[in-house]
Order: C-alpha cells, then sequence, then structure tokens
C-alpha cells in the first residue's frame, strides 16, 4: 500500500475510533452495525435480538438504540460484559446447549435478529485464521436453527478466503437472501466482511423440548472442523 493511501486508513480508523469515545459507545465497531443496518434495514422497532460475542457491547448499544424500548436485547460472550441500560447479558458458550435454553427461555420464544461480530484469535496463518472464522459463523448458523424465527435475519463477520462458498452454500439454504458487505466503518486493507441473510425458513428449527442441557457439537462440526 502506498503511504499516502496507508495515511488515509489511519485516518479513518482514527476518526471512527474518536467518534466512538465521543458518543459513549464502547466500540468503533458500532459504527460498522449502523451502517449496516442502515443499507439492509436489520432491525425493526420491538424485534428480539441477540448478539453472540458481545463484548465489549458497542452492537449491543446500536441494537438497542434501534429495536427501541419495545424490543429485547440479549448479549452473550464467554466474559462478562458492563452492564447497559435495557439490555440483558449472559457468560455463556453458545456452544453449549445450557446458553441455548436461557436464551430460549429469556425471549419466551424465538429472536427476530441473531448477530455475531466474533472473530477467532488470531494465529497469524491467513488459512488458519479464514477456517476458524468460517467456524464461528457456521456456530452462529447452529444458533439461527435453534432461536430464529422464520423469515428472521442473520449477521455475521467472517474473513475473506476459500472456505466462502461453502458458508454461503450453507447460509442460502437457510435464508431468502445472502448479502455481502463491507461497511465504511471496516478498514478497506481488512480481510473481514460481513453477510446479511434475511428471510430464514426456519426448516430446521429445534424445539425446545429437544434439548438438553449439555454439551453438544453443532452438525457442522461432525462433519469435520478446520480449527
Amino acid at each position: 500500500m502506498a503511504l499516502h493511501d496507508r495515511w488515509v486508513q489511519e485516518r479513518k480508523h482514527e476518526h471512527y475510533y474518536k467518534l466512538a469515545k465521543k458518543l459513549n459507545y464502547r466500540s468503533r465497531a458500532s459504527f460498522k452495525l449502523m451502517q449496516i443496518d442502515d443499507r439492509f434495514g436489520v432491525f425493526r422497532e420491538g424485534d428480539s435480538v441477540v448478539d453472540l460475542g458481545a463484548s465489549p457491547g458497542g452492537w449491543l448499544q446500536v441494537a438497542q438504540q434501534r429495536v427501541g424500548e419495545r424490543g429485547q436485547v440479549i448479549g452473550v460472550d464467554l466474559r462478562p460484559i458492563r452492564s447497559i441500560e435495557g439490555v440483558t447479558t449472559i457468560v455463556g458458550d453458545i456452544t453449549d446447549d445450557r446458553t441455548i435454553i436461557e436464551l430460549l427461555e429469556k425471549f419466551e420464544g424465538k429472536a427476530d435478529v441473531v448477530l455475531s461480530d466474533m472473530a477467532p484469535n488470531i494465529a497469524g496463518s491467513y488459512s488458519t485464521d479464514h477456517a476458524r472464522s468460517v467456524d464461528l459463523c457456521m456456530y452462529a448458523i447452529d444458533v439461527c436453527d435453534r432461536l430464529l424465527k422464520k423469515e428472521g435475519k442473520l449477521v455475521v463477520k467472517v474473513f475473506m478466503g476459500d472456505l466462502m462458498d461453502s458458508l454461503l452454500d450453507e447460509l442460502r439454504s437457510r435464508f431468502r437472501s445472502v448479502k455481502i458487505h463491507s461497511p465504511a466503518a471496516s478498514r478497506e486493507t481488512s480481510s473481514e466482511v460481513y453477510i446479511i441473510s434475511k428471510g430464514f425458513f426456519a426448516s430446521r428449527n429445534i424445539k425446545l423440548e429437544k434439548l438438553e442441557p449439555e454439551e453438544k457439537e453443532p452438525e457442522f462440526k461432525k462433519k469435520g472442523s478446520n480449527i
């Protein structure tokens, strides 16, 4: 990258970082979700939303603002999340059915929107990091199979790579519309993109009474994992 282009990207990164601080958002990633919602209409007033890997809470803040007082927003993370007014948080593992059962009970039904800005711990190998990010997306899809309403929406982050086609196939088998997008708040040099899926078919939904409070591997893991 040319020196001038790098300077422009650093300035943009600094702009969103400073803006997040000024507006009391916990992460500059908040602006990515705002831009995604402005373009794709992810949220409606009164929606029930679950955010996977929600720490430090920047996406939770945006979701809560967009769904309003009639909506419900729940964040899940392995680490505790500092409280946000109007938001419920769960310390839990999304691969554990105990967490899914807790989510279903808190929603008293199912969610309208599933969000995932999860990213793997960077290993330094691009192919490994890409494969791990795809696996995290597959976990988010597994959550959709368990608690997303028919016609619901999913937003996930993934690193681009050779497994993208397989991931898109999984999404297209479940959603009417699947779009890839890179919001302006993302660095141009980043390999991350967001996939916005709308119109969930709900044909694979798992009923609550079929869940047991024990860890189970999602179906895709049984077929083989890249982690």
